[in-house]
């Protein structure tokens, strides 16, 4: 029998969660409408993988920045301004478009712009959601947010295809810089939120704390690097994205390999995403999920077969079905990874940890952008994709060997408070 998820009986929760679906819906339009705005102004596949590094360097720069002061001050507020600063960002980009006047490099320097203001808000963001619910529907939260990005995923390439076929491409990003309305609201709609501040925080002289130091830096990285489960699910997540960024390269499979036009193409962004939220639905039904470091394995493991798969077929259907794959198995892995990391981390430090966490599973997929474009571009996307889904498989075996509770961990310890 279905029921009412957990998580959603909390009303700040829930307004958070209905605003994160609309603006990662509108995100997602945005980034495959990028892809495909970049193949309609150059065939060069390492065009594509630019993108990758206009995302990343951003977040390599700021995000440790951003997960210090996400624990020290509000993390409401934060959101607030970075997701104004995103609206107004996705509105620069529509218009230059509009008006003709965009190029390679006004897109990647809006794109970083986006990155710069993504370090600061998904610290607080991620950091926010403990504070929303009790540690008891945690899990179930993640859940339904893993849900809100994928349906995002599905409405926004399929729409953004849609959008681009009928009316262009400007069109796109000027309903991205709207949906950010939509967690601006939510935000407001929450009110103050209270968080734990730092055990020891030292003020300065006038009496404040300081908002970053290498002190409270290093704090958060001793934590991870000294944490038998959260270490090895953030490199996982590095090596298994690196290794299988198959969907940068997704317009030169469409158009070169499959032969099928913008709105195909759409719906091959969102397969994923349709797999992503079948296995996410599934997920939170579920009141208690044990053997969670197996089934992270496993997951991750399906991830890299799933990857092979689409990188040999040459039928639409079998790729959907192979995207479709690919997405339930990261839904899966991105559940419990991150249900293992918040319930493990206090909330004093989980801004820090979220945002070395960032820098993983952001530097992962992006990098891979960078290798798989240049992979194709030698070789051609097909041995990209492959190659990359047998470097997933070979991640998974040395990082299980390296730390072996992630091989046995059940999941029933206690939260961490």
């Amino acid at each position: 029998m279905i029921h009412i998820p957990p998580a959603l009986k909390h009303s700040r929760f829930r307004y958070l969660w209905l605003g994160l679906l609309i603006s990662m819906a509108g995100s997602q339009m945005q980034l495959w409408a990028i892809f495909w705005h970049i193949r309609t102004l150059t065939d060069q596949p390492i065009a594509l993988g630019g993108v990758g590094l206009a995302r990343i360097l951003p977040v390599i720069i700021f995000s440790l920045i951003g997960g210090a002061i996400a624990d020290t001050l509000n993390r409401r507020r934060i959101m607030l301004v970075t997701q104004v600063s995103l609206s107004l960002v996705a509105l620069g980009l529509g218009w230059l478009t509009l008006q003709g006047e965009i190029n390679l490099g006004w897109i990647y320097a809006l794109t970083a712009l986006q990155a710069v203001a993504a370090a600061f808000d998904l610290p607080a963001r991620q950091a926010l959601v403990p504070n929303l619910v009790p540690a008891r529907d945690l899990p179930n939260a993640f859940s339904l947010n893993s849900i809100a990005a994928h349906t995002g995923s599905i409405i926004g390439p399929a729409l953004s295809g849609l959008v681009i076929a009928g009316w262009g491409l400007s069109y796109v990003y000027l309903v991205n810089a709207v949906s950010f309305l939509a967690v601006i609201l939510a935000l407001l709609l929450i009110g103050p939120v209270q968080q734990e501040s730092r055990p020891g925080a030292q003020a300065d002289r006038s009496g404040r704390k300081p908002l970053i130091s290498l002190e409270v830096i290093r704090e958060g990285i001793s934590f991870i690097v000294k944490h038998p489960l959260i270490l090895p699910t953030m490199l996982m997540d590095f090596f298994a994205t690196f290794f299988s960024s198959a969907n940068t390269l997704m317009p030169i499979i469409a158009v070169d390999i499959l032969h099928v036009g913008a709105i195909e193409y759409g719906w091959l962004s969102a397969a994923q995403a349709i797999g992503a939220v079948t296995a996410a639905l599934i997920i939170s039904q579920i009141s208690q999920i044990r053997r969670q470091g197996p089934i992270f394995l496993m997951a991750v493991v399906s991830f890299g077969m799933a990857t092979i798969f689409f990188g040999l077929v040459r039928s639409f259907w079998l790729a959907m079905l192979a995207l479709v794959l690919i997405g339930a198995a990261d839904a899966v892995s991105t559940i419990i990874r991150n249900t293992i990391r918040q319930l493990r981390t206090p909330d004093y430090i989980r801004g820090r940890m979220t945002s070395i966490n960032q820098i993983f599973f952001t530097g992962g997929p992006q990098l891979g952008e960078v290798e798989a474009g240049a992979v194709a571009q030698f070789f051609g996307a097909p041995v990209a994709i492959v190659s990359g889904g047998i470097g997933c498989l070979i991640a998974v075996g040395v990082i299980a060997r390296r730390w072996p509770l992630l091989r046995t961990y059940d999941g029933s310890e206690p939260a961490r408070q």
